[in-house]
This record gives structure tokens, sequence and C-alpha cells, in this order.
């Protein structure tokens, strides 16, 4: 049930935003009793950090493990993501629960969620055996095209998205050697 509820949350939070998710929506969007809606999550804040925990969760899963060939983490980071192909249509970022959004807006303690789990990616990126700071510019890329995307703040598009995307690539190949 615990998930039937979280895929539930996520739903609202893709179609109408974070001030949908209310105990009550969420409960009817998931089928479920309110009741039993408060027996996994007893507050909204616990919806939303529960949220928060799968989507990092999820990210986790498509990273490799430590001892992975230098520059994997961060070609993993990457890959996961900005997409290859540019978004077409929707430049919203709609189709996806925006995690970093999603956690300020939980408030204080569902960003610190957020934050610790932040913190293990960006040592992972500092020891993936290439230049760190080819890796924090990867990352800081990454953070600044979905915010980009997410606020309608000018994201690349089209072939600009895809250059973007090529020369991010090729910058942990060609510069990322070790530091």
């Amino acid at each position: 049930m615990r998930d039937q509820i979280l895929d539930a949350v996520e739903r609202l939070l893709v179609r109408d935003g974070v001030d949908a998710v209310r105990l009550d929506a969420v409960a009817r969007e998931a089928g479920v009793s309110k009741g039993g809606l408060l027996h996994h999550f007893p507050s909204k804040r616990a919806l939303v950090q529960g949220v928060v925990v799968r989507l990092a969760d999820r990210f986790d899963a498509v990273l490799p493990e430590p001892g992975s060939p230098p520059g994997a983490f961060t070609l993993a980071w990457l890959d996961a993501s900005i997409p290859e192909e540019s978004p077409t249509g929707d430049r919203s970022g709609a189709d996806h629960v925006p995690l970093a959004l999603l956690a300020a807006a939980g408030g204080p303690d569902v960003l610190d969620v957020l934050r610790a789990r932040y913190a293990i990616w960006r040592e992972r990126l500092g020891a993936d055996g290439i230049d760190p700071a080819v890796a924090d510019l990867v990352r800081m890329a990454v953070d600044g095209w979905w915010t980009a995307r997410l606020l309608d703040l000018g994201a690349p598009h089209d072939q600009a998205h895809i250059r973007l995307r090529a020369l991010l690539t090729n910058m942990v190949g060609e510069l990322g050697g070790a530091a």
C-alpha cells in the first residue's frame, strides 16, 4: 500500500503541483481510506519526505558502485539527469517530479533529507577519479539545466540542448583526467 500511496502523490505532484498534495486528495487518488493513508504517512510532510526518499533511491539505483572506472559516476550523473535528446513540447519539466523543489517545498526537515543524500553524491563525484572541478562543473550544469527547465528560464532546446550535452560528455573524457 505504501508504494500505491507514493505513486498517487507523484501523480498529483506532476499533474497539479505541491499544493495539490493534501491527505484527502492523496487518499482519493490512491484509492485508499484516509485511515489507511495515515497508518503509513501521518502528515503531508511525511508524504513529501517519502517521495523525496523514493526519488533519491531511484536516482541512486542508476549510479555505478564505488570502484567504477574513472568518470563513470560523473557520466552516469549526467545520463540520469539530462536526456541525450532535447525534450520536445514540454519545457516545464512537468513530466518529472522536481526532486529539489519538492524537498524545498516540504520544509527544512525534508530538505535536510535531500541535503544528506546530495552530500554523499558530491563526495562520490569528487572521488570519481577525474578532475574534481570537472565533476563539479557537470553537477552544476545539471542543476542549472533543471532549474532553467522547471522555471522556464531559457533552457536550451533542440540542437542547442544536444550540443550542450555533448560538450559536457566530452569534457568528462577530455578534461576529466585525474587531478
